[in-house]
């Protein structure tokens, strides 16, 4: 079905490519890049775009579970597919089905993963997740000997990789050098026995950050998109922004002082306002608490009340010639940064971006 909604996010996917090939620079030749895409692409709806991959030469993505390496499968992506959340028994058939590597961190899940495996005569490739301070998901060191001993016993299992997460690789650089400790330990305990063939612990914070823990395999997400995790790091990687999300005025009244809006009456007006509707809520991913401002005209204006399901009110009074039609920007990231958005709504740039709904429509400019 055609899409008709005006209420779009535009990804320029000639500054992903940019991005990608920013960090291929930085890391050199000896690393390769395996791009996160998981949550639709932290919500640009990039991870449909197979072709994009292919063209960059990327030989593996990464997802957060089963069903998103489907989709990659179902639009043809022939590369290695890593699931990165431990999946659930229930779920091994499809990963067979699928050809997707799993990431394992439970004894169980590994034999039941090699039994159904060798039943369907496949082969299937693993990451090995070591916890070192995330406090999430992954093995500890006294569980490596067991792990070991499981994967070394079983025939239908290949242990493609051995990985752990930072946790504050932006922030806490004395901490990630003890993760780094923990891990290089458990790594070589590792390699006495079995030869593996990517090991990998950046995101993008370590990315910059860490170098010496590059390995031969990172793991960039939020700066594939043209964004940092930290003010901190900004300067460091020549990243563009990829993403616009726009939508148009529907609907333009005029209220007096004393006259209220929104639920609860949230905003009442001190003066005579003019007030632009425009189609775009919380329904949408704009989270309601959100007091920030929009562009219009090349001008700011204020959201007025509480954000709606599917609406959104502005205050127009002091911006000549809005008409219904007219475009409207909650960020362009020029003037208005999606981090302005988020630091308003007192979270981060990710939230912002992968919470965006699929209803808002998404539209790809491409430059080549």
């Amino acid at each position: 079905m055609d899409t008709i909604r005006q209420t779009k996010l535009t990804v320029n996917i000639a500054n992903v490519k940019h991005n990608i090939n920013e960090i291929k620079r930085y890391v050199g030749d000896k690393v390769e890049i395996m791009p996160v895409i998981k949550a639709r692409g932290y919500g640009t709806g990039i991870s449909t775009l197979v072709s994009l991959f292919t063209d960059l030469k990327i030989n593996i993505l990464a997802v957060a579970v089963v069903d998103e390496g489907i989709a990659l499968r179902e639009r043809g992506y022939k590369g290695e597919i890593l699931v990165l959340n431990q999946p659930l028994k229930e779920e091994i058939d499809k990963i067979l089905e699928y050809e997707l590597s799993s990431s394992i961190c439970i004894k169980e899940y590994l034999i039941e993963l090699n039994n159904k495996a060798r039943i369907n005569n496949k082969v299937v490739k693993v990451h090995l997740e070591i916890e070192t301070g995330m406090g999430r998901t992954g093995i500890n060191e006294n569980e490596i000997n067991d792990f070991i001993k499981i994967i070394k016993a079983s025939s239908a299992i290949k242990l493609n990789g051995i990985y752990t997460h930072f946790s504050s690789a932006d922030v806490d650089l004395e901490y990630t050098e003890e993760q780094i400790s923990k891990f290089e330990k458990m790594k070589s305990t590792i390699e006495k026995d079995i030869n593996i063939k990517y090991i990998h612990a950046c995101n993008t914070a370590g990315i910059i950050n860490f170098k010496k823990a590059h390995y031969n395999l990172v793991r960039p997400g939020i700066s594939i998109y043209g964004h940092l995790p930290d003010k901190s790091l900004k300067g460091k990687l020549n990243l563009l922004p990829t993403t616009t999300l726009k939508t148009k005025v529907s609907f333009i009244h005029e209220v007096e002082a004393g006259q209220s809006l929104s639920y609860s009456r949230s905003f009442v007006a001190e003066r005579t306002t003019k007030v632009a509707v425009i189609p775009i809520g919380y329904a949408d991913g704009i989270m309601r608490m959100y007091k920030g401002e929009v562009l219009i005209k090349g001008k700011r204006s204020k959201i007025l009340g509480v954000i709606n399901m599917d609406s959104t009110m502005v205050d127009i009074t002091d911006i000549k010639n809005v008409e219904v039609g007219e475009d409207v920007y909650i960020w362009d990231n020029i003037n208005i940064m999606l981090e302005e958005v988020a630091e308003k709504c007192n979270t981060i740039n990710y939230e912002i971006l992968s919470r965006l709904a699929p209803r808002v429509v998404k539209e790809f400019l491409k430059f080549d």
